[in-house]
């Protein structure tokens, strides 16, 4: 019969709290990290689901915060795209009816280039993008809403052209800029006239297109271009002159309007920061681990394994003979 010598039981026992000890220590050591204990179900016994329905609280409000963040950044775009619109016609349509009521054409034609200039910026500014998100283009979002100005000058031309008179110019642009067969919804937006995001401003914004169609006639008001029907009749570059001016106020309004739901975004998301703080209260309370005291239970776990370690380095040196000396 094999008998087991008493200092390898003893050992043996040691070696057993050693792993416990370590185990114990390993843990301890992420709780003073995290804050948290590692074994909630063991912590909280039969709490242990008003926490999990805590934290999925939590995580909503972060999904929730996600979201309203994507919608306060394109709005915040929005608006600057719509701010630098205003701000680059201001003043162009009282300096054309100032030019046209002292009849300077020299003036006019400035003011004619200047407009021209200002139509390609704002282009340029409604093609603003977010990400792969183009901000104007309503549903066709990967869709780049416009090419360039020459095509719609180019059929401004072309009206002016064929235009028995002012009037006739006038019916033939309202027809061009405002049915959805004109050349404005066919030939030169190229995104959709439908948003279904709420948020969404398109091109075809009552407010932008008044502006972009008073922009535009005033552009070939000048002699750059030299039109016989605009020579002819100087109320057409005025009646441009006042649709821009028309456009502009309502682009106020329509800069209004973006602002009154970034103002809803922004108290949405002091909301959620308002219930973040409490159900982290509330869920901290239930599963954090004060870190000082998970701290100082490390050191005192730490110290008893550097006991244990000795003690079983002495026990294995233990023999007969060391003990009889």
């Amino acid at each position: 019969m094999r008998i087991i010598p008493p200092n390898s039981i003893v050992s043996a026992s040691f070696t057993q709290n050693i792993a416990d000890l370590r185990a114990r220590a390993t843990v301890v050591a992420e709780e003073s990290v995290t804050g948290q204990y590692a074994d909630l179900t063991k912590h909280l016994g039969g709490r242990i689901g008003d926490a999990m329905i805590g934290k999925k609280a939590l995580n909503d409000i972060e999904d929730q915060r996600s979201l309203l963040g994507v919608r306060q950044g394109r709005l915040d775009l929005v608006q600057k795209s719509l701010a630098g619109i205003q701000d680059r016609v201001d003043g162009l349509a009282t300096q054309m009816l100032s030019a046209i009521g002292t009849g300077d054409y020299h003036g006019q034609s400035v003011v004619a280039r200047d407009a021209k200039a200002a139509l390609t910026d704002v282009f340029t500014a409604l093609n603003g993008r977010h990400g792969d998100r183009f901000l104007f283009s309503g549903d066709e979002t990967a869709t780049q809403p416009f090419a360039g100005t020459e095509q719609l000058l180019a059929d401004l031309r072309t009206i002016a052209g064929t235009a028995t008179d002012a009037a006739d110019f006038e019916t033939q642009l309202d027809d061009y800029f405002y049915s959805a067969t004109g050349g404005w919804q066919t030939s030169i937006y190229r995104g959709s006239s439908v948003a279904t995001d709420p948020d969404s401003v398109t091109a075809t914004d009552p407010a932008l297109v008044e502006l972009i169609s008073g922009l535009a006639i005033m552009a070939l008001s000048g002699s750059e271009d030299n039109l016989a029907l605009f020579q002819q009749n100087p109320e057409i570059a005025r009646s441009g002159a006042e649709r821009l001016s028309s456009g502009t106020t309502s682009l106020v309004n329509l800069r209004a309007d973006v602002g009154i739901i970034q103002e809803r975004v922004a108290k949405s998301l002091e909301t959620l920061d308002t219930e973040q703080t409490i159900l982290n209260s509330v869920y901290n309370n239930m599963v954090g681990r004060d870190q000082y005291d998970a701290a100082s239970e490390l050191k005192q776990l730490e110290a008893s394994l550097e006991a244990a370690y000795v003690l079983t380095s002495r026990l294995s040196n233990l023999s007969l003979l060391n003990f009889l000396r």
